[in-house]
């Protein structure tokens, strides 16, 4: 059936964009005109259907422009993909094998030796098998339109999920992207992050890295069977963000930094901009947790270089420029930067959250109003201030509000960072008072930052109140629980 048949008969439009002597033949200018309605009626962007047949994206607007001969193998590839089978492969006599031009090397992005990798078989997320989502979020996957609610396949555990993998990689021909088999990847991922945000345990980190581990095998062997691995790069960028946040709540700061380092690699490969704003606020926080504030502030400057003015990006950059600036002692700068985040916050658009959805019902006043209460205390600590710890404090509060009971590590760490607002204000019998509750569970967290907030308070009470008898009886506690702990 031709295009123009087609069109006749209500089932596709006709393209005349190519028209004789513009270099470009009929049959390739009615072949692309047929894929682009087919991508079209499937709702799918050329990038996006780059990523599921496994073609870089510069290729599918080659073949839509009729400048490209595409090859039987990739015809049959996007008729199965886009559902149109029989549609397209009438339109070629033959495949035209030297049509296809090289994809993007990606060989450099994909090697190099991987951290980690000593934690064992992976085991099941606490809770993954009772609460095993039926779809993913919209927009969750690479491989399909961004309000497509993707299904997911029944759980299985994560040593079945590997070896799906490998035999994926491992196959005659490599697939570049099972839809199934990335569905299950992702929804894994999902039920990993929601155990780090609700657990202080990083347990988790052997199943994130076990998967991501497989997961860049898989892309190098579909790179080297010549095709585009940008869909699992993309993945794999989000699983080493996790795996790197959770090797820095441990203390692994080296080990953190070499998963980022990778994810960043791999998220600009992809043009996942998202996760190379949080790859680079990790960084941040990284630079920030070894005393490094002129690193950490650079780290917050790249993020503004990542979007334009305005929108989510450009509120979490001011955000960890405030931070940065109170790390190096500019109080006004530090201010001004939060001034600009909250005006920020309350600007999003609808687009914004769709991109960051973290950022909606509270979730984004929870981290601005975070990184606000952070600046604030380190300037006060730096300055002995007390109006300016007072100001921490009412962000510190406003942040906790925010925190659902659930999410355990992030309401630990508030709840230490107000208390050391709170003993910065001079307000010692409050900051007790909140503390005291915690202590011990502080202690056995083990989480990095969750340990650094304490030590600051610990310094703060120590140092200024050291004599008095209740401050004692905290250190004494501290003590007592680390041996615990310990033991």
């Amino acid at each position: 059936m031709s295009v123009q048949g087609a069109s006749a008969g209500g089932t596709g439009p006709v393209s005349r964009k190519h028209a004789a002597g513009d270099g470009v033949s009929a049959r390739w200018a009615e072949f692309g005109a047929q894929m682009r309605y087919c991508r079209r009626r499937a709702r799918l962007t050329q990038h996006q259907l780059g990523q599921l047949v496994g073609y870089h994206h510069s290729l599918i607007s080659k073949w839509e422009s009729g400048t490209r001969a595409p090859t039987a193998r990739a015809v049959a590839d996007l008729e199965r993909s886009l559902s149109a089978e029989g549609t397209l492969s009438p339109l070629i006599a033959s495949a035209d094998e030297q049509g296809r031009p090289p994809l993007t090397p990606l060989g450099a992005v994909l090697a190099g030796p991987l951290p980690g990798g000593g934690e064992g078989r992976p085991a099941t997320p606490d809770g993954a098998a009772d609460d095993w989502p039926d779809r993913l979020a919209p927009g969750g996957c690479p491989l399909h339109a961004a309000d497509q609610a993707c299904a997911v396949p029944p759980f299985g555990d994560p040593t079945q999920l590997t070896d799906r993998i490998r035999a994926a990689r491992e196959a005659a021909a490599p697939a570049a992207a099972e839809p199934d088999l990335v569905h299950l990847v992702l929804a894994l991922l999902d039920r990993c992050e929601y155990n780090a945000l609700r657990s202080t345990s990083t347990t988790v980190l052997g199943t994130v890295e076990h998967v991501l581990r497989a997961l860049a095998a898989w892309g190098e062997a579909v790179n080297a069977a010549g095709r585009s691995p940008l869909a699992l790069v993309r993945i794999a960028a989000n699983y080493a963000q996790l795996a790197g946040r959770l090797r820095m709540q441990r203390g692994q700061g080296a080990l953190a930094m070499a998963w980022a380092s990778h994810g960043l690699r791999w998220a600009e490969a992809a043009g996942d901009t998202t996760t190379r704003v949080t790859l680079t606020t990790d960084l941040c926080t990284l630079a920030r947790l070894d005393g490094d504030g002129p690193s950490a502030l650079g780290y917050a400057r790249a993020v503004a270089g990542l979007g334009g003015r305005g929108g989510w990006i450009a509120m979490v950059a001011h955000m960890y420029q405030a931070r940065g600036y109170a790390a190096i002692g500019d109080g006004a700068e530090c201010r001004r930067r939060a001034a600009l985040g909250r005006s920020a916050l309350g600007r999003l658009s609808g687009r914004d959250l769709a991109e960051a959805p973290w950022l909606a019902d509270g979730q984004g006043q929870l981290r601005v109003e975070s990184a606000v209460a952070g600046g604030l205390r380190d300037l006060a600590v730096l300055t002995g201030d007390r109006a300016t710890a007072r100001s921490a404090s009412e962000a510190a509060l406003l942040a906790l509000e925010q925190v659902p009971a659930a999410m355990l590590p992030t309401r630990l760490l508030l709840t230490l960072r107000l208390a050391d607002c709170q003993a910065g204000a001079g307000e010692l019998d409050a900051a007790l008072e909140l503390a005291g509750p915690v202590v011990e569970q502080a202690v056995a967290a083990r989480r990095r930052t969750i340990s650094q907030e304490l030590a600051g308070l610990y310094d703060h009470l120590t140092g200024t109140w050291g004599g008095v008898r209740e401050v004692r009886d905290f250190r004494e506690r501290v003590r007592a629980a680390g041996e615990s702990a310990g033991a």
